[in-house]
């Protein structure tokens, strides 16, 4: 049977806000499965302000900048239950968490956080952007002579439902990175896909493009 899929367009929300959203379809998720039933996925769309994560495995002193000076560049901070280090989100990226019952694709993680490096790999591609993997490294990057990373990933699971997900750097200000050690990686540089094009792209048109990549990589359809 084709899983089906409620697509979220939430726009430009707060991070906790968005954190809240995704927990309560988590929880819907995984409480319609002890009910044996099949539950809709979820696949949520947005932006948000100026914010740092951390995740439960990460370093805090990734975290180059005290809590007054986070304040003065109007951002947040919040240590969370996703995997990996820490990131930045703010304007101008495409945050994408998939709240996926896997037991409708597969159950292999290893094998879902490659899915979702291919769908920004192929989105990459539609603008003349090559994208790869780093092998040990989760992520996108691009510029293989001076590898920049492009996008970051971080997931949770539990009884094969996912959450949280894609950063994905469309119009970026990278600025923001500086006062962080960008998913604990020291060596390599992030971008952004207006830097690496020399102009600024429709949000809008990206998240369309990646939905359709998504889509297809997946195999599902979107909710009538």
């Amino acid at each position: 049977m084709t899983p089906i899929v409620r697509l979220h367009h939430l726009g430009t929300i707060d991070y906790k806000e968005a954190w809240d959203f995704q927990e309560s379809l988590f929880q819907q998720v995984i409480e319609e499965k002890r009910r044996g039933l099949r539950p809709v996925n979820h696949l949520i769309l947005c932006e948000h302000p100026h914010v740092y994560t951390l995740g439960k495995s990460g370093d805090k002193n990734h975290l180059l900048a005290s809590e007054k000076e986070l304040s003065t560049w109007n951002a947040s901070f919040y240590k969370i239950n996703r995997g990996g280090d820490i990131t930045y989100h703010g304007p101008g990226q495409l945050v994408v968490y998939p709240i996926f019952d896997l037991d409708q694709f597969f159950t292999d993680i290893h094998k879902y956080m490659r899915y979702l490096e291919e769908a920004v790999i192929q989105t990459l591609s539609k603008y003349r952007l090559e994208g790869f993997r780093i092998e040990g490294l989760t992520g996108v990057w691009v510029n293989a002579l001076s590898p920049r990373k492009i996008s970051a990933f971080g997931v949770k699971s539990s009884r094969w439902v996912t959450m949280h997900g894609i950063g994905f750097n469309v119009n970026t200000d990278l600025r923001y990175f500086e006062h962080i050690v960008p998913c604990g990686i020291t060596d390599k540089k992030v971008t952004s896909m207006s830097h690496e094009l020399e102009e600024e792209l429709s949000m809008h048109e990206v998240a369309n493009t990646f939905c359709s990549i998504f889509k297809d990589l997946f195999g599902f359809s979107w909710e009538n």
